[in-house]
């Protein structure tokens, strides 16, 4: 297992996570038969937005002995009420939800407290500005918490999040239709026909800004809806009108900015052994960029995708991963410090570049790199 920084938390967590989903409905058997695998197989981060009271303690019991080996990202504001999950701002319901998870799970802490569902700027504003966030501020400051996360699948609300510098962590929904997807308030638009019924070019800027701005600030970002609800592992289900495989959505989220994890929503033993199984999986197993650039109605041409297609270099330069760095600094408007001192250590830079062409003859997406590494020259420098 590989594991990432999760941003500036100082955290580290393997690059497959599991969802809870997979845990809901099972008996406490099933459930420690899941963190069975999962220990034996490095799996170290759960989410736990689903507020089912007997999955979490179930999950408490399976963690008996072995709790400092995992890092939970564990939700504010979603509650069980009446029998079926809530999501709430009610700050006693919050505080009693939250208490009530902790003892369920049997620990006194968590390293993620995210703050759950924030999908609309009015809604942003009422947890900046409101008594949710001050709360998570404490709990912070008591170490009940380690860092501050929140979830959401618009980038407009994520963005803003990012940007005001109270959170540390961002649960985001990624995947290559996702990402073609202006904001919205409304989730069920991300995966609505008509919207994938015309061409699609490229990806949506606010969500490049947003992976980006991630990126430069050190949010770390942890990955919900990486397979689409199983819709993208289906062709007649897909909105893009092609199947992928699980290694290639897995690979396509964690080769986005400043994603550290993706969260498998493993419903099966067996489906959590695939997403591990991404780890030892070949390069052409885990290649996205054939399947993408085959997709009927949506074209990413002129996009870098950072698939790797472009190497090997003659120069052995790292084309992608530069290119990354230029968007980063093109995004900022200057040089990151941290993206400057990445760069001027990489063995080979920009200006080694000959314009051969042979990367920009291998590229599924007719990127021009030579001239991608013309301007890496002006902005980093030789």
């Amino acid at each position: 297992m590989h594991y990432r920084e999760l941003g500036k938390t100082g955290i580290k967590v393997s690059e497959i996570g599991m969802g809870c989903e997979g845990f809901v409905e099972k008996t406490p058997a099933q459930i420690k038969e899941f963190v069975d695998v999962m220990e034996k197989n490095g799996v170290n981060v759960i989410d736990l937005y689903a507020p089912n009271p007997e999955m979490r303690s179930g999950l408490g019991a399976a963690l008996r002995g072995r709790r400092e080996k995992f890092v939970l990202q564990a939700h504010l504001c979603t509650i069980w009420k009446d029998g079926q999950y809530k999501r709430t701002r009610d700050l006693e319901e919050v505080k009693t939800g939250f208490q009530d998870q902790l003892e369920r799970l049997e620990t006194d802490h968590v390293e993620i407290g995210m703050i759950h569902y924030v999908d609309s700027m009015a809604d942003w504003d009422i947890v900046k500005d409101g008594p949710v966030m001050q709360y998570a501020l404490e709990l912070k400051e008591r170490g009940i918490i380690g860092c501050i996360g929140l979830s959401s699948h618009n980038p407009e609300a994520a963005l803003a999040a990012v940007n005001s510098g109270l959170i540390d962590v961002l649960m985001f929904s990624i995947n290559p239709c996702y990402d073609l997807q202006p904001a919205s308030e409304n989730v069920e638009e991300l995966w609505a026909e008509k919207n994938y019924a015309s061409p699609l070019i490229n990806m949506d800027p606010e969500r490049q800004a947003l992976y980006e701005t991630c990126q430069r600030l050190g949010v770390g970002i942890t990955v919900m809806k990486a397979f689409g609800g199983g819709d993208l592992l289906n062709a007649s289900l897909s909105p893009a009108g092609k199947e992928l495989t699980v290694f290639q959505c897995l690979n396509y989220a964690l080769t986005r900015p400043a994603v550290a994890s993706v969260m498998s929503g493993a419903r099966t033993i067996e489906d959590l052994q695939k997403s591990i199984a991404y780890e030892s999986a070949s390069q052409s197993e885990k290649d996205y960029a054939p399947a993408l650039a085959a997709f009927p109605t949506i074209s990413w041409e002129g996009h870098c995708m950072y698939c790797g297609h472009c190497a090997p270099c003659p120069k052995g330069i790292d084309i992608a991963l530069i290119t990354k760095f230029l968007n980063l600094a093109i995004a900022q408007g200057d040089v990151p410090e941290t993206v400057r001192e990445h760069y001027a250590v990489l063995p080979h830079t920009a200006d080694e570049c000959v314009g051969c062409g042979a990367c920009e003859k291998r590229c599924p997406f007719q990127v021009k790199a030579a001239d991608n590494m013309k301007k890496a020259v002006e902005i980093f420098g030789k």
